[in-house]
């Protein structure tokens, strides 16, 4: 996986791995639907989790940089968010996701852009605040004021579109909501590093 994203193989980047791996192992999906019926209520509730098993090494040698092949890494992922990933594949660019990893805002942008883009029948537009917002689906609360969140927004996609060209995507002109377009977020041509 380290190799995957150009990542190094041991040292802080590998135990800040090590780390998240821990923390997903222990979380668990949770999703539903609520029907209403004349004369009744109906909720569905299902829970998945994302790992079944995980086997990490890692040296408590802070100055180790790589542990021997003895020491293999397994992680297996649970059936059922196995089958939900394979069921619902969404095509993106590993070249634009590794060159956008030191960035987490913009690469949660880019990655919903391109599930955005690639299930999108026709036009569609994102109101950017409120409770089904782009802000919320981000997590960017930490965007509150309206005017600082869209010139960010200005900012992240033009620097998706250096890397994906073809993304139309843009902020309406009132300025209320992101207008996108079907789409694959799939460069075909040279990738180059964003700002």
């Amino acid at each position: 996986m380290l190799e995957t994203f150009g990542m190094q193989k041991g040292g802080k980047e590998y135990r800040r791995l090590i780390q998240a791996f821990e923390r997903i192992f222990g979380a668990t999906i949770f999703f539903g639907t609520d029907a209403e019926r004349p004369r009744a209520r109906m909720i569905t509730r299902g829970r998945f989790n994302f790992l079944r098993e995980a086997k990490l090494w890692y040296s408590r040698d802070t100055q180790t940089a790589v542990l021997s092949e003895e020491f293999e890494n397994e992680i297996v992922l649970s059936d059922e968010f196995y089958s939900e990933i394979n069921a619902h594949r969404i095509p993106t660019d590993m070249k634009a996701v590794k060159l956008l990893m030191s960035s987490p805002a913009l690469l949660d942008l880019f990655m919903w852009l391109g599930y955005r883009s690639f299930t999108a029948r026709g036009e569609e537009r994102i109101p950017l605040f409120g409770p089904d917002g782009l802000t919320a689906q981000l997590g960017s609360a930490e965007y509150g004021r309206p005017r600082k969140f869209r010139e960010r927004l200005e900012l992240w996609l033009d620097s998706i579109q250096q890397l994906w060209p073809e993304c139309r995507a843009q902020i309406a002109p009132d300025g209320t909501a992101l207008v996108i377009r079907p789409g694959t977020a799939i460069h075909r041509g040279e990738v180059h590093a964003a700002s």
